[in-house]
């Protein structure tokens, strides 16, 4: 082994000595272009050794503020030395001499890029070559410092590094950012980008400090989403070096060896204080997966919830060191219980929704579940006291018998009405991420991740800020499958100030009890509610078939609502506060479960008429979200039966027929019903007087025609409800545009009232539905008479409020004529008809009732008085229809004349003659 017989008097110069030792190692560190850190092969972590290149001198980097001094700026030169040095050496093997010269602190000496300082490359005469670093030359000149001199002159001959002629030295000189007011700012700037910079310092496992380059933001930084073990702290906040934290040393070395002055990518993702928090990628992938699959971190649910992406890659990377209980994790053992695959994942309709975080589904064999979500809370009592982790401390004082949480807990019902409106009556699946296990006076919990067309329904209510993120111990893994993203929707409503978050204090929601005080109802909200035609309710709880609770919006109050024209068996009620249960009638349970199938927790529309005898309850008529009158639906279902009371209302012929059908088909009550055969009356009608005269009415409306069809039928909107539309229209658009619904959530079915999306124009109107095939249904939009066909995801259930009113358009038919039978001659008459009426305004006449078919109508220029049909047929475009109605006898000769003028004059279709003549027995 070559020694040297040199040491360094106190300026550096070498003089005589011991030989030197000569050893191997592996480059940690390049603190200047002059230093180096080398550490032994061996050891976790190794032995270090700090050597300073015999015979040279490198020009000093800047010394960050408080870093032992003042703050100083880069000589020039310094940084590209030190650049030199660390692309060459880090991480690599090494060959190095040493001694340590008498009255100095530091350990000269030369090194070689190899095992074999014989063939190996001598890294102090490289960076001599460079030009990057000076040669000592005061003193006794040895021959290792003879050859550096000549190196060093040969760079000043060729203008290499510091001695190049044409640089200015300042260009050589850093402009570091050491410190930073506003860190948030540089998150924004690079925008969640990666960005190259250098490892410079690793503080422990999970926080280093680093350049971003090029532009020399010096930034601490803390990785996201995990935790190493650190130094602990002494009571003035200082490492303690004397107390030893298990792994701790370890998870510093572990990165130290991949990433410190290793060129990385950072994704800065979030501040804290005034520390960097994100993601670290080296060329090996993200730093914090490889700690955690070692056991040497553990996931840190606040960080995490920053992160733009890969969470869950490191929630498994974690979950495969606590399966093979590494490091931190050898103590672990599992909590959560397996479950069998019927239980922890199904699929199944929404049936019923509780106070903001549970919900009933019902799955296809007809079975229903309670379905808590995972890992969130809904809103509570602000009386009670909560710690930091979110558990309560001390619960809120119990409150009177008639305390309604759903309403007097703020935003509750908003919770209760965001999952009601989303999930009620729509498809849903359901996974299991653990079970709660009863405590207190509380049972048994499963708790899962509920999704609606791939939405995770617990994210979208803790986005909304209706509900918080459970805080849990940093080993209990009972917790959702999606919680970080739960974690970072609470952090985002959180900055936005919703909801539970805002600042500002939460009113309760103000609702008059109707249910508990009686007294107000026939003097304060009676009249109104007689004089609507339909109230907007939503049915809050159901008492028997046709006994409900339901709530008023627009009045915001309770009231208990009985379904008037029926008589329904009464329902079995279980035993309650010492009440011993009571058994039902027959079909009473079924009328039960008929009624909440169709009405429970859904927006419904309500006459009221009057109230019971006691005055504590309200009588009227309920139409479901689908507009079915469910005491008609009760009585032809066979579970109630007409009452003698509905004689005198609208509705009594529908009930009676409903019932007929019911007994005819025996359905449930009438299963043992038979028939009484009554004695027929004759009844023996004086015939009209055919001679009575019958004069045609003449009363003109004011339209605009919407829609013409291939059979020259019209629909065609009245003028005067023009603005009643438009209102309709606006509030429809902004109800859907606040509210978008799910797409493929809704099933529609022929005959349905909905909501479709106009392809034109992507807005929603009032539909009805013609035809479904397959994934298609054929649809009339009821207030303007056209038609299209569209993909069912651009239908939606129509809501309630929107469904009372009748369609805008009505569709008619021409009167007295009809269209010719060549196809082409039909093309010019609908055209010519078209360029008259269509999306004009002009006057309608009703001219003939039709049972079972469409009215007729004639339509006029409201300015000339033009008769539009019969100018089609003076015009002989259409034939003149034959009609035998007296009333119309004037009219029917009007329209003959001018056809038999237009025959004359061989015009359109009679241009060869009469084709009329086609329909002559001999030529059939």
């Amino acid at each position: 082994m070559a020694t040297s017989n040199a040491t360094a008097t106190k300026d550096g110069a070498p003089a005589a000595t011991a030989p030197a030792k000569t050893l191997t190692g592996i480059v940690k560190q390049v603190l200047s272009g002059d230093t180096v850190v080398i550490r032994a092969t061996k050891g976790a972590p190794p032995p270090e050794k700090q050597i300073t290149f015999s015979h040279v001198l490198a020009p000093k980097l800047a010394r960050r503020p408080g870093a032992g001094g003042d703050e100083t700026k880069d000589e020039p030169w310094a940084w590209e030395a030190r650049e030199f040095l660390r692309k060459k050496l880090i991480g690599n093997e090494v060959t190095f001499t040493f001694d340590k010269p008498a009255n100095s602190n530091r350990e000269y000496g030369t090194v070689w890029l190899g095992k074999d300082k014989e063939t190996g490359e001598n890294v102090v005469e490289s960076i001599v070559r460079e030009g990057l670093v000076g040669v000592r030359r005061e003193g006794r000149v040895t021959p290792e410092q003879q050859t550096l001199l000549d190196l060093e002159d040969q760079a000043r001959g060729a203008g290499r590094g510091k001695w190049a002629h044409n640089v200015n030295p300042a260009d050589k000189v850093r402009n570091i950012k050491w410190s930073h007011e506003n860190p948030a700012h540089i998150v924004d700037i690079y925008g969640g980008k990666p960005v190259k910079a250098i490892i410079e310092h690793v503080r422990d496992g999970s926080t280093v400090r680093a350049f971003l380059v090029p532009d020399f933001h010096y930034i601490t930084l803390m990785i996201s989403g995990i935790r190493c073990p650190g130094v602990k702290l002494d009571a003035d906040g200082k490492p303690d070096l004397s107390v030893k934290v298990p792994f701790a040393d370890e998870a510093r070395y572990y990165v130290e060896t991949r990433l410190l002055q290793r060129d990385v990518e950072i994704r800065l993702e979030s501040v804290n204080n005034s520390n960097f928090i994100g993601t670290i990628l080296y060329p090996k992938g993200n730093i914090a997966e490889s700690l955690l699959r070692e056991g040497l971190a553990k996931c840190v649910d606040w960080s995490m919830a920053v992160m733009k992406t890969g969470a869950d890659k490191l929630r498994a990377a974690e979950r495969i060191a606590k399966e093979k209980r590494l490091r931190q994790w050898q103590d672990y053992q599992a909590k959560a219980p397996a479950f069998n695959s019927k239980e922890k994942d199904f699929g199944g309709t929404v049936v019923e929704v509780f106070n903001g975080d549970a919900i009933n589904v019902r799955l296809a064999n007809g079975q229903v579940k309670k379905v808590f979500f995972s890992s969130i809370r809904p809103p509570r009592d602000q009386r009670a006291v909560v710690g930091a982790d979110g558990e309560e401390i001390v619960k809120a004082p119990p409150r009177g018998k008639n305390y309604r949480p759903l309403y007097e807990i703020p935003h509750m019902f908003d919770a209760r009405e965001f999952l009601r409106k989303k999930l009620i009556n729509k498809k849903v699946q359901c996974n299991l991420d653990y079970i709660s296990p009863p405590r207190e006076n509380f049972p048994e919990k499963h708790c899962y991740t509920v999704l609606i067309g791939g939405q995770n329904v617990a994210e979208a209510m803790v986005a909304k800020g209706l509900a918080t993120c459970v805080r849990y111990r940093q080993d209990d893994d009972q917790r959702s499958s999606a919680y970080d993203q739960l974690i970072a929707a609470e952090q985002q409503a959180s900055k936005s100030l919703k909801g539970l978050h805002a600042k500002k204090d939460n009113a309760t929601l103000r609702v008059n009890d109707l249910t508990v005080d009686h007294s107000r109802i026939k003097v304060q909200y009676l009249p109104s509610w007689q004089r609507a035609l339909r109230t907007e309710a939503i049915v809050e709880f159901v008492a028997s078939g046709s006994r409900l609770r339901i709530y008023v919006p627009k009045d915001s109050c309770l009231v208990t609502f009985l379904l008037a024209g029926i008589s329904c068996p009464r329902s079995s009620r279980p035993a309650l506060n010492g009440v011993p249960a009571q058994e039902g009638e027959p079909f009473g349970d079924e009328a039960l479960t008929f009624t909440r199938e169709r009405v429970l927790q859904r927006d419904v529309s309500v006459h009221i008429d009057t109230t019971d005898k006691a005055g504590s309850s309200v009588i009227g008529w309920l139409w479901t979200d689908s507009n079915v009158n469910l005491s008609v639906a009760l009585v032809e279902e066979g579970l109630a039966e007409v009452h003698f009371s509905a004689e005198k209302s609208e509705y009594y012929r529908l009930l009676k027929s409903a019932e007929d059908r019911a007994k005819a088909a025996k359905k449930n009550i009438w299963a043992n019903y038979v028939e009484q055969v009554q004695e027929e009356k004759v009844v023996i009608e004086e015939e009209k007087d055919e001679k009575t005269p019958v004069e045609r009415k003449v009363n003109y409306e004011n339209v605009i025609v919407t829609e013409i069809t291939e059979t020259l039928s019209f629909f065609a909107q009245s003028v005067e409800n023009g603005p009643k539309l438009e209102t309709l229209m606006s509030k429809l658009h902004a109800d859907f545009q606040a509210n978008p619904p799910i797409a493929g959530s809704y099933t529609p079915k022929r005959g349905d009232l909905v909501a479709a999306q106009f392809t034109v124009d992507n807005q929603w109107y009032r539909a009805k539905v013609e035809r479904v095939q397959g994934s298609n249904a054929s649809v009339l939009y009821i207030d303007y008479g056209n038609k299209e066909t569209l993909p069912v995801s651009r239908l939606a259930a129509l809501p309630p409020a929107f469904s009372s009113e009748k369609a805008y358009a009505t569709e008619y038919a021409l009167a007295l004529v009809t269209l010719p039978a060549d196809n082409e001659d039909k093309e010019e008459a609908l055209r010519a008809f078209s360029d008259d009426v269509l999306n004009h305004k002009v006057q309608l006449n009703q001219e003939l009732k039709v049972s079972g078919g469409l009215n007729l109508a004639t339509l006029h220029d409201p300015t000339t008085k033009t008769d539009f049909g019969k100018q089609l047929v003076a015009d002989g475009l259409v034939l003149a229809e034959k009609r035998r109605e007296r009333k119309l006898k004037d009219l029917v000769e009007q329209y003959r004349a001018a056809q038999e003028a237009a025959l004359a004059a061989h015009l359109a279709i009679w241009k060869y003659g009469d084709i009329t003549q086609d329909d002559a027995p001999e030529f059939r």
